[in-house]
C-alpha cells in the first residue's frame, strides 16, 4: 500500500514538474514574440512619420451618433401620462489638407445636427414632429505660403451658420490675411490682423459687420484607436467689443470595434449680437440693448456612438 502511495505521488509530482515547464516555456515564447511585435510596432510608427511627411493630401473624418426613443402609457406620476418622445443627433469633422514643400492648403468641415421631438397624444393640437435644437454649420479654406518651416503668410476664408433653422441668418463669412505658425505638426495657429467679418441676416435685425483680428487654433489628433479635435475661433472687431464673438468646438472619439466607437462632442461659445437679436426678436424685449442684455454662455454637448470613416 505504501508503495502504491509512494509511485502515485512521484507520477503527480511528474505531471507538476512538466506542466511548470511547460509554463514557463510559454511564458518566454510570449515575452520573445512580444518584444519581436514591439519592434514591428515601433519601425511600422516610424514609417508613417515618414508618410506624413511626404508632400501630398491628407484626408480624415470622423462623427458621432446618438439617439434615444421612449414611449409612456398610463405613466400617472409625470404630468404627460400618455406620450411618445424622440432625440437624435450627429457630428461629422472632416478635413482635407493639401502639404506642399512650399505651401499649405487646409479645408475642415465640422458640423453638429440635433432634433427632439415630445408628442403628447392626450393633446391632438401638440406639434408631433422633430424639431431642431442644435444647429452647427462651419467650413474653413486656409492658404498658406510657407516663409519658414513653421511660419507661413496666409489667408483664411471661414463660414459659420445654421442648416436646419434660418439659414444664412445669421450667416457668418471672415476673409482675411496675416500669419500662420505651426509649432507642430497637428497643432495651427492663425493670426489674421487684418480680418473683414461679413454678417448676414434679413429684416431690421441688430448685426452689423466689421473690420478686426481673426484668431484661429486647431488641433487635430489620432493617437491609436483615439481621435481628437478642437477648434477656437475668435473674431476681435475694431469697431465696438460688441461685434467681437468667439466659437470654441471640442470632438472626442474612440474606436472599440473595427470602425465604431463612443464619441462626445461639446461647444462654447459667446456672441453679444446673437444674445440681443434673440431677447428683442424671439422674447420680444423691446428695451434690450447691448449694454442690459443678458448675454449668457452658449453650450451644447452630444454623447453616443462615433464612427470613424
Amino acid at each position: 500500500m505504501n508503495r502504491k502511495l509512494f509511485f502515485l505521488a512521484v507520477f503527480l509530482l511528474g505531471i507538476v514538474g512538466v506542466t511548470a515547464q511547460t509554463k514557463e516555456e510559454l511564458q518566454t515564447q510570449k515575452a520573445e514574440k512580444q518584444a519581436e511585435a514591439d519592434k514591428y510596432k515601433k519601425e511600422a510608427e516610424n514609417l508613417q512619420k515618414q508618410i506624413n511627411a511626404l508632400p501630398g493630401w491628407r484626408v480624415g473624418a470622423f462623427g458621432t451618433i446618438g439617439g434615444s426613443l421612449s414611449n409612456f402609457s398610463n405613466w400617472y406620476s409625470q404630468g404627460k401620462p400618455n406620450n411618445s418622445s424622440g432625440n437624435i443627433g450627429f457630428t461629422l469633422n472632416g478635413h482635407a489638407n493639401l502639404i506642399q514643400e512650399k505651401f499649405f492648403w487646409r479645408n475642415s468641415l465640422t458640423t453638429n445636427l440635433n432634433w427632439v421631438k415630445l408628442d403628447d397624444k392626450d393633446n391632438p393640437a401638440d406639434d408631433t414632429s422633430f424639431n431642431p435644437t442644435t444647429d452647427v454649420f462651419n467650413i474653413s479654406s486656409l492658404y498658406g505660403r510657407k516663409i519658414t518651416k513653421n511660419l507661413a503668410a496666409s489667408g483664411l476664408l471661414e463660414y459659420r451658420t445654421t442648416l436646419l433653422d434660418n439659414f444664412n441668418d445669421p450667416g457668418y463669412l471672415d476673409l482675411g490675411v496675416g500669419a500662420t505658425w505651426t509649432p507642430f505638426e497637428n497643432l495651427i495657429i492663425v493670426m489674421h490682423p487684418l480680418n473683414y467679418n461679413f454678417v448676414f441676416s434679413s429684416g431690421d435685425t441688430v448685426f452689423e459687420s466689421s473690420l478686426g483680428a481673426k484668431i484661429v487654433a486647431d488641433y487635430t489628433k489620432e493617437i491609436g484607436a483615439i481621435n481628437l479635435k478642437s477648434n477656437l475661433s475668435m473674431f476681435q472687431s475694431y469697431k465696438s467689443s460688441n461685434y467681437s464673438n468667439w466659437t470654441w468646438t471640442n470632438s472626442f472619439g474612440y474606436t472599440l470595434w473595427k470602425m465604431i466607437g463612443v464619441g462626445f462632442d461639446f461647444g462654447l461659445r459667446n456672441n453679444k449680437q446673437e444674445a440681443l437679436n434673440y431677447a428683442i426678436n424671439t422674447l420680444g424685449d423691446t428695451n434690450a440693448t447691448f449694454d442690459n442684455v443678458n448675454n449668457d454662455l452658449q453650450t451644447y454637448y452630444t454623447i453616443g456612438l462615433s464612427y470613424k470613416f
